[in-house]
């Protein structure tokens, strides 16, 4: 098992790719709390782990990453429950309508930028003051292919990713003398339930963004992303720091 002993949390996983983690993280032997706000769906996969005989375990946990309460909660309950805190995998995200400059609300940029790029940073800053006292810790930032290329989304997502790809470069490298290692990965298109939420697309940010899509080998599954996940949260990339994994089939290679 690669992360027997681990205690780690994963947000976002109630569905898709946090969902694919925590399930496998637990199998590995990780007591896994599963961040997310739908409690339900936290407690059904707490309650399929349980009857899977994984050697791990889900604990569920109620919460918003955008509410800064929810996140010093979330941290606290780890510790509490597990005695530590070895591995965060900020994973949750919305999506922008692919809303493009021009028709950019203030509101819906709030949103995306709260949720994927401050909530990333705000539960960093907070898991690092229970990691560096036992220097050790890992980071795995869910960003995306879209934070490495201009137009694979709205201005927003792609602002928000871009974002969480400068965080994961900068505190993998500060903290690497302290036993600190943080990651990305930059998935492609992956089949999830992240574009259920988009209920207005802009046809002109949609029909940009697309331009490109005839390019793409194929979509990947929550668990081909939640296998990469593991080696970077694990030993195995004792040596991979600071950087991004892209995970496409090639299409960023285009």
């Amino acid at each position: 098992m690669k992360l027997e002993n681990k205690v780690a949390i994963v947000t976002g996983a109630s569905s898709g790719m946090g969902r694919a983690i925590a399930r496998l993280f637990a199998r590995e032997g990780a007591t896994v709390v599963a961040f997310a706000r739908r409690r339900e769906r936290l407690d059904e996969l707490a309650a399929e782990v349980a009857e899977g005989g994984a050697s791990g375990k889900i604990l569920p946990f109620a919460g918003d990453v955008s509410d800064d309460e929810s996140i010093n909660a979330v941290v606290e309950y780890a510790v509490s429950e597990g005695g530590q805190l070895d591995i965060v995998i900020n994973n949750a995200g919305v999506m922008d309508d692919m809303m493009p400059a021009a028709e950019l609300t203030d509101e819906l940029w709030d949103n995306v930028i709260s949720i994927n790029l401050t909530s990333v940073m705000k539960m960093t800053r907070r898991a690092l003051k229970e990691m560096l006292p036992r220097e050790s810790g890992v980071f795995v930032n869910t960003a995306s292919v879209g934070g490495i290329n201009g137009s694979r989304a709205g201005t927003a997502y792609t602002a928000s990713k871009f974002g969480c790809v400068g965080i994961t470069k900068n505190v993998g490298f500060q903290y690497a003398t302290k036993g600190i290692r943080a990651n990305a990965i930059c998935p492609g298109a992956v089949d999830t339930e992240i574009a259920v939420g988009m209920k207005n697309v802009s046809e002109f940010g949609y029909s940009r963004a697309a331009a490109g899509m005839g390019a793409n080998p194929r979509s990947g599954s929550a668990e081909e992303i939640a296998k990469v996940a593991l080696f970077l949260a694990s030993d195995d990339s004792s040596f991979v720091n600071a950087t991004t994994v892209v995970a496409d089939a090639g299409w960023e290679a285009y």
